[in-house]
């Protein structure tokens, strides 16, 4: 089976597991709005930008374009739009 970690964080929420908050967001907009309200919620300034590929396992993809595995820190919300728009 082949399901996104947001899908699987989905489906344990729904039977009651605890699991970390994230958001999803499909454009570098998006991605800053979900920043922004984070931000607004907890006062963080650093946010993960993560990828959802099917790679076949853990850290097993790359992005051609930036070299990386698909998960990069972004340490302010204008660095997250810019991040995000390498995915």
């Amino acid at each position: 089976m082949n399901i996104h970690e947001y899908q699987a964080k989905e489906l344990l929420k729904k039977y009651g597991v605890a699991v970390q908050r994230g958001v999803v967001a499909d454009t570098p907009d998006k991605a800053v709005a979900a920043a922004k309200g984070i931000q607004s919620e907890t006062g963080s300034k650093w946010f993960v930008v993560k990828s959802q590929i099917h790679a076949g396992g853990r850290g097993k993809g790359t992005i051609k374009e930036t070299g990386s595995r698909g998960v990069v820190l972004a340490k302010s919300v204008d660095e997250v739009f810019e991040k995000s728009k390498q995915y």
